[in-house]
Order: structure tokens, then sequence, then C-alpha cells
């Protein structure tokens, strides 16, 4: 999350008040992320007490503006997830429709949407309570997806990452850090992996600690939706495992949150052979999908825009321990 696009208060107030949440009380910018604008959404009530199609009385949302790596066609598909899973009873916002029924609106040409808020806090430094429960919800979420009637390519995929640190070139990545260029060929390797027997499902592909809400070790939400896709369920589970396996401030990996994921996830579904001989060699590309996405985010991100900008070379880090030590950990 981030704020790209400063929106005045009489354009939210415009904005909100096609949805039958009441006026808006107040706005605050939301500068964790690097994809979307965001913004803390309170409002007054109802305005007419009708809570069909989605629509909800007042209280706190999330409103996030669309600006990168997201496409209008795109949108169906991420909204009409998070209602599909919701309604499944997973820890996952609904969308407020507008009063016409729609998910989202479109603002001097950006779409924009009103997403729930769901209570609880991002962990700083996961516990391994903590990282075992989002095991289990991450098995849920793939059971719960089996039903969903859309699909969409994965557009961050290995390939998608090679062609990302190839745009960003020699030069730009040299401009970051001086090892940077030489995972030009781990991603041709990773590029060259196919998932494509493995099994599949609707998967969120982006859970970082920050896109999990928990109250204790209990979790309350997955958000930020906004790279899900149709793939192979050990892409999500390595995905995760890069992303809470390792400490935040030392970067070193966390064993016994490394351990707890997994045993999560199989505490819910059962790995497959084929997914446990691969996951090494996916851990690894998907460390370089956050190689890439941030190398191209720091080469990318405007000076005024209130966004954290994240440094690649600490997936650089975890891509190095899973190539040394992947096949063990995941044996």
């Amino acid at each position: 999350m981030a704020v790209y696009t400063h929106l005045g208060a009489e354009q939210l107030a415009e904005l909100i008040g096609h949805y039958d949440v009441g006026g808006l009380i107040s706005a605050k910018g939301i500068a964790e992320g690097v994809s979307n604008s965001n913004w803390m959404i309170e409002t007054s009530g109802s305005n007419t007490g009708g809570n069909t199609g989605g629509n909800a009385g007042g209280g706190r949302y999330i409103l996030t503006m669309y600006e990168r790596r997201i496409e209008l066609s795109d949108l169906p598909y991420f909204l009409g997830l998070l209602d599909h899973l919701s309604a499944k009873g997973c820890p996952v916002p609904r969308t407020i429709h507008d009063r016409t029924g729609a998910a989202f609106r479109l603002v001097d040409g950006k779409a924009a949407a009103l997403i729930e808020f769901l209570p609880g806090v991002s962990p700083t430094r996961p516990d391994p309570d903590q990282a075992f429960a989002v095991g289990q919800v991450i098995a849920r979420m793939h059971a719960a997806s089996a039903d969903f009637p859309l699909s969409r390519e994965n557009t961050m995929d290995f390939a998608s990452n090679l062609d990302l640190l190839e745009r960003c070139g020699s030069t730009g990545l040299a401009s970051i850090n001086a090892a940077l260029p030489a995972m030009l060929g781990a991603a041709r390797d990773a590029a060259a992996l196919s998932l494509s027997a493995l099994p599949q499902a609707q998967i969120h592909a982006d859970l970082f600690p920050d896109n999990v809400l928990m109250l204790g070790s209990e979790v309350t939400g997955l958000i930020d939706f906004y790279f899900a896709c149709t793939g192979a369920m050990a892409l999500d589970l390595a995905v995760t495992h890069a992303a809470w396996g390792f400490d935040p401030v030392t970067n070193a990996y966390n064993a016994d949150c490394g351990r707890a994921i997994l045993q999560g996830y199989e505490d819910i579904r059962r790995l497959t052979p084929a997914e446990r001989a691969l996951l090494p060699d996916i851990a690894k590309g998907a460390a370089l999908r956050f190689v890439a996405s941030r190398a191209e985010d720091w080469l990318d991100t405007p000076e005024d825009a209130l966004v954290t900008r994240k440094d690649p070379m600490q997936f650089v880090s975890r891509w190095r321990f899973y190539d040394d030590y992947g096949a063990e950990i995941f044996a």
C-alpha cells in the first residue's frame, strides 16, 4: 500500500458519496507497500440503512486506487475473488459495492474500490505460532477457491521476473547494488522452470506479513490480493515461506518459523511428492520475484511519492540461502 495519487477532501467526499456508507469523516493516506494508492476511510453511518449488494453502514474502510501492474480488465477477478473467499468463511475483506452494484468506480481515469476494514495488526516479527496459522489459512484459501469461476494468468511468473530484470538493465541494477546484475543468470534459470504440472488453485502470490492481519496467533485478515492469480499452490507456499521464514531485522533464516509454515500448510493439505521435490527451486524463483519487482520499483518510484522503497538485496540474500540449503529445509 502507498499513496501515489493525491485526492483532495472534496474529491474523496464525492467518491464516498456514491456508496451507502454515510458521509466522509476522515481519510488518511497509507504509506506501506509499493503498487497502489490507499487511504483509511472513516464514515459517519449509512445514509439509507440498506446493506444489499455488498453495501455497509458507517465505520472504517480501505479505499484503494489502482496505479501500477494492474489492468482494469483484471478487477472483476481480484474483487470477485475477495467476495468469493469471504463468502466461504476465509478471513478476507469483502468489496463494498456502490449504489449501482458496481465493485469499483473510475476517478480521473483510474479505478478505485472501497474494501471492508478488518481488525488485526500485521506482525512485524512473526513467531512460529503465527507462521503455523498462516500456513493453515493458505491451504484453506486454496481449497475455498476451487469453485471460483474466473481465472487469471500470473503476470509476475518466473519468465516475467527475468523480463523485469532485463528491462532494468545491468547498469540500472548496478546503480542499486554492484552485486545485483549477477542475478540475471539466476533469473534465466528460474524462467526455464515449468510449474504447470503441479496442483493449481487461485493463489495470493504476495502474502508478506504486512498483508496479513492477526490478533495474537489468529489470522483475522488476508489483504492486498492484487497479485492474485491462477497458479501452482506450491508457489504460493514458497512465496510465503520466503516472506515469513527470515528475520525482518537481521535477514537470517528463522528455522522455527520456516518449519511452522510448512507444518501449518500440511496440517490442512499434504504436498504431493512432485511439489516437495520442486520446492527448493520454486523458493529460489519466489525470492527472485521480489528481487525483480523491488529493483523496478527502486528505479521507477517518484521522489515525491509517499512510499518507502524496499531493498532488492534483502531477497538476493534469501535466494542465496535457498540455493545453499533449500534441498535440506524442504526435504
